[in-house]
């Protein structure tokens, strides 16, 4: 992860923060996908949903991305745990994909852990979020 500011609306944080707390009652030890997704939200600058520019990846947004070093380009839809569908391009927030594109602006290039090294991602496009579309609960 980075130290650049990443933004988080003030709803995707109680929710955030609520997921949290639900996982560490369930077992939080160990789980590298939670301390990532805390630290990412203990840096964040929180706003208010009709606040949050248009350009952020937020919760429920869907972005184009792409990888710096092969050119590849990706579609994903940032969901909460439960509404994770790879067959539909839908990333959990809690894989470290998700946890790493979250709040990120269009033009921003953030890293992503894979087995095989370190991914190179850039924001390129923000295809929907649900702030600029004026669904401030999804």
């Amino acid at each position: 992860m980075s130290d650049r500011a990443i933004y988080i609306t003030e709803y995707d944080m109680v929710r955030l923060r609520n997921l949290l707390e639900d996982e560490k009652a369930s077992g939080y030890r160990g789980r590298d996908d939670l301390k990532e997704l805390e630290a990412e939200l203990n840096r964040g600058t929180v706003v208010a949903p009709q606040e949050v520019p248009g350009d952020v990846v937020t919760m429920n947004s869907k972005a184009r991305l792409i990888d710096l070093d092969t050119g590849e380009e990706m579609v994903y839809t940032l969901v909460f745990p439960g509404d994770a569908d790879i067959e539909q391009n839908k990333i959990s927030v809690l894989a470290p994909i998700g946890t790493a594109m979250l709040g990120y602006r269009v033009g921003d290039t953030f890293e992503w852990q894979v087995p095989a090294g370190l991914r190179r991602l850039r924001v390129e496009e923000i295809l929907y979020q649900p702030e600029a579309a004026g669904d401030y609960h999804l």
